[in-house]
This record gives structure tokens, C-alpha cells and sequence, in this order.
């Protein structure tokens, strides 16, 4: 038999990561404190099983783009064309709804799944592009003489600061379908790294730029770029290269042999400066939306 149950237990969380992974092992699995520190009373979180054997997992959650709520029902491929994707979809539609919200969003990473969104009325408006970098000898760049650099290990206090400063800028800029939105306390738990591996640049001792990395604990050679931002009036001058550089420094003095990164369609600067630094494409994500009206 068929159940659905909501995702409770540590262990619980660990099984939906196993379903994230056995469908998606190219991109990191946040861990089960990440999404334990992500839960909101908004949240919803099934374990999809047949008979006690693993199926599949569902979430629903408000979006971080303003007036949109997230659905991602992911069911394991053995499991699939048996009508196990539209139940889970179903519960997860009726509990986005309820959010007081004008669209929900789903993300899709193959045509598959793609079609499947589009039988139960998603379309497609806008994509994400992957761009991954194999990492070999990679030299740290000179120091450079406007801008003193320092990594959130060292100075942790500037972490809230570049939230106020940056990240709110890069949040209005970065090319979406709505504006992002995310709160402090989102910043502080969602969007940091490794903090030795967050790189801050800083003129006059103000944050201009940052960049990092975000380890991938299930995978210890590879790591996701973290946000990567530039102040607006510092935009131009080469600090989110010079900031990339030195990621990719780190990354080989840590051992790692991968790092990989997802941009907007939109952000065509950011896609370039990636491909200047060596990083290639390999996967597309397509955002696909429904009004809640339809339903």
C-alpha cells in the first residue's frame, strides 16, 4: 500500500536527502540541519513509502521569490508512471495553496520532468544554466592594491553586514522572474559556507565584493559556489574575479577536484565571467509556474 506521512524524525530528513540524491547527484544535499534550521511553520515535507520501502519525498514551502510558493515532488525512477508523481503533486498543490500566494513554482531538471509539470498546467519561464570548473593547479591571484580581502573566518562579524550592504542588492538584481527576498535570518543560516572559504573584499574597511564556497559534505571533492556579489559602484573593476580566483585557490589547496555553479538565464555577465574562468555547462533547470487561480 501506498502512504504518505509528513517528515518528523532526523531519520526522516535523512531519507528525504537519499531521495535528493539518488535523483539529483550532481548538486549538494543540504543536511539535515540545514533543513531542520529552513523549517518554518509554512512547511511541508512528506516521505512518500510502499509497503515500509522508500518511494519517494515532497516539499512545499513559500518561495524566496516574492508572491510564489514552491512545490518539489521527486519520486525514485523505479517508482515513476505508476500515478505515485500526481498523488504527491496533489498534496503539495493543496498545501501551497493555502499560502496566500499568486503562483506556485516547481523546478525541473530534465525534459522527463519537464513534461511531467506541463501535463498538470506549469509553463516554463525562465531557466538556470549549471556551470562546472574541473579543478587542477590553481594559483592564488596577487594581492591587489584597492581592496584589502579577508574571509568570514577571520571576520565573522561582517557576515550581517554584507546582508544590509550586499546580498540585499544582489537579492533586487539578480535576473528573476520576481524580486528574491530573503531574511537575516535566512542570510545566517542558508547562505553561508565554509567561512574559511568566504572571501570578502573590503575598501575603507566597507564590504564591496564577496565569493565563496559551500562544501558538499556527501561528496568531499566537489563544492557549490556560494552567491558571488559586487557592490553596485564597484561593479566593473574585476573584484568578482579576483574573488572567483581566489575560490578556485582555495579549492585546490583543499583537495577538491570540482566546483560547480547555477545562473539565470538573465545574469549573461556572470554566465561569461564563468566561462573567462574555465567553467563549462553541463545541465539546465527550468522554472516552470502555475497560477493558484487554475486550481
Amino acid at each position: 500500500m501506498l502512504t504518505m506521512r509528513k517528515a518528523a524524525t532526523d531519520e526522516d530528513f535523512d531519507l528525504v536527502r537519499q531521495v535528493r540524491m539518488a535523483i539529483m547527484p550532481y548538486e549538494r544535499a543540504p543536511s539535515v540541519a540545514e533543513m531542520r534550521a529552513a523549517w518554518t511553520r509554512d512547511s511541508l515535507v512528506l516521505l512518500v513509502e510502499e509497503d515500509g520501502k522508500l518511494v519517494g519525498s515532497g516539499a512545499a514551502d513559500r518561495s524566496s521569490i516574492s508572491g510564489a510558493a514552491t512545490v518539489t515532488p521527486r519520486v525514485l525512477p523505479e517508482f515513476r508512471r505508476q500515478g505515485v508523481g500526481t498523488r504527491l503533486l496533489a498534496h503539495l498543490w493543496a498545501h501551497a495553496a493555502t499560502l496566500g500566494v499568486a503562483h506556485v513554482i516547481a523546478h525541473t531538471d530534465d525534459e522527463g520532468s519537464r513534461a511531467f509539470a506541463e501535463r498538470h498546467g506549469f509553463t516554463e519561464v525562465d531557466r538556470q544554466v549549471e556551470q562546472v570548473r574541473a579543478i587542477g593547479a590553481e594559483p592564488s591571484p596577487p594581492p591587489r592594491t584597492d581592496v584589502e580581502v579577508v574571509t568570514i573566518a577571520q571576520r565573522p562579524d561582517l557576515w550581517d553586514v554584507i546582508y544590509e550592504g550586499l546580498a540585499v542588492q544582489a537579492f533586487q538584481d539578480m535576473a528573476l522572474i520576481a524580486p528574491m527576498q530573503a531574511t537575516i535570518a535566512e542570510w545566517r543560516t542558508s547562505w553561508i559556507g565554509d567561512p574559511a572559504a568566504m572571501f570578502v573584499a573590503l575598501a575603507d574597511g566597507e564590504p564591496v565584493g564577496m565569493a565563496g564556497l559551500i562544501a558538499d559534505y556527501d561528496n568531499p571533492h566537489r563544492a557549490e559556489n556560494a552567491l558571488t556579489v559586487v557592490r553596485r559602484d564597484w561593479r566593473g573593476r574585476g573584484v568578482a574575479a579576483h574573488l572567483k580566483r581566489l575560490t578556485l585557490a582555495h579549492a585546490a589547496a583543499t583537495g577538491l577536484t570540482e566546483v560547480y555553479t547555477w545562473t539565470q538565464r538573465g545574469n549573461a555577465d556572470m554566465r561569461r565571467l564563468n566561462e573567462h574562468l574555465g567553467y563549462a555547462t553541463r545541465l539546465q533547470s527550468f522554472t516552470m509556474r502555475r497560477p493558484v487561480a487554475e486550481s
